[in-house]
């Protein structure tokens, strides 16, 4: 059994100027102190990605290597288990924003992140494009634009994945479709008039087909609320960065949920979808049908991922609603809650119009 990695996922970096702890500055390579504005250089990883091994970490035994320990706060409202920083001054739940108690934090094992993909924007820009889609909606309650006054509602997660590659074989049958055309006389009397049909020859087919499967993401974490929206959950994972904790540091860091296992079935699910579609373009034509499919996946890897995710949580009527901002691109994503008065009086206002144009009118 290999020895575990020493626990650098927490180690924090204090500021050589005033002692305060160094924060990752987003779209950057630095570290910066957010009092005396000291900055210092992330340099590159001499280390490539981490690609582990797929099958001993199935295993009980391989599940021991390459983890390490880690603080974690557990979430009894939605499930999450986060390892929030210690410069956060009042701790909730990045989700549903119920109080975490401090004193109730453990530890576990995780494994390792292999990679991570630093955010992009900073939690200034994040506000300022969910402050700006909700002060754009129509019938929103006030309670929510105030909610957007405060910066400090919107905070920066990294959000946990899993990637596998593999090299992929399979064996298929099917049929290939071509298309043709007949010209047919429809109707009758001035109705009638002439129509071009298509139609499909199929002709059987089969063959083999292989390559590389590379990076199938399927997420890592599971809860009762909160899940990130598959509207923003695209990133470009070419930038992905081996992983350095110097990027984790002034975010909160979520623990996968969904066990490796789990995430494999998942990424298997991806993996015959992918196969599907090279066979169908192995069978060529004008249209496909796979009839069957025999799959093998050997040579498989993965990496546990990081990606960036800044989070905003606002309750209307004892109602938790979440907007999400994806870390990099700055897309967003989320539910909103509805004025019953603000429809109310709209309505009313429309009715009075109505009324007013049907008086005058008659007069």
């Amino acid at each position: 059994m290999e020895e575990k990695i020493p626990q650098k996922s927490e180690i924090k970096r204090a500021c050589i100027n005033c002692g305060s702890e160094l924060l990752y500055a987003p779209g950057t390579t630095e570290l910066k102190c957010e009092y005396c504005s000291h900055t210092e250089t992330i340099f590159p990883s001499e280390n490539s990605f981490e690609e582990l091994e797929l099958k001993p970490y199935l295993s009980e035994m391989g599940g021991q290597s390459h983890s390490e320990e880690i603080t974690m706060l557990h979430c009894k409202n939605c499930g999450a288990n986060q390892h929030v920083e210690e410069h956060y001054k009042s701790l909730h739940c990045i989700y549903c924003s119920m109080p975490l108690i401090v004193e109730e934090t453990y530890k576990e094992e995780w494994i390792v992140p292999g990679a991570v993909l630093p955010f992009q924007i900073d939690q200034k820009k994040a506000h300022e494009v969910f402050k700006k889609w909700v002060n754009g909606l129509w019938f929103a309650p006030n309670k929510l634009k105030k909610a957007t006054l405060d910066p400090q509602n919107t905070k920066g997660l990294y959000s946990p994945y899993w990637t596998f590659d593999a090299q992929l074989f399979a064996n298929y049958s099917g049929q290939r479709g071509e298309y043709y055309y007949v010209t047919k006389t429809v109707g009758s009397g001035k109705n009638r008039r002439t129509v071009t049909e298509r139609k499909t020859r199929w002709y059987p087919a089969s063959g083999t087909i292989n390559g590389f499967v590379d990076d199938t993401l399927t997420k890592a974490s599971k809860q009762k609320m909160g899940l990130i929206p598959k509207k923003i959950a695209y990133w470009n994972l070419k930038l992905l960065q081996p992983f350095d904790s110097s990027y984790l540091s002034g975010f909160v860091t979520e623990k996968y949920t969904i066990t490796l296992k789990s995430g494999h079935l998942e990424a298997q699910k991806g993996a015959y979808e992918i196969a599907t579609r090279w066979a169908k373009r192995d069978i060529g034509g004008d249209t496909q049908r796979v009839s069957s499919l025999d799959m093998n996946l050997s040579e498989e890897t993965f990496k546990h991922i990081l990606l960036p995710v800044y989070i905003s949580a606002y309750t209307f009527k004892e109602k938790r609603y979440n907007f999400f901002v994806n870390g990099q691109t700055g897309k967003l994503a989320g539910q909103r809650p509805y004025s019953f008065w603000k429809i109310f009086f709209f309505v009313l206002f429309i009715i009075v119009i109505i009324a007013l144009l049907f008086l005058l009118t008659n007069s």
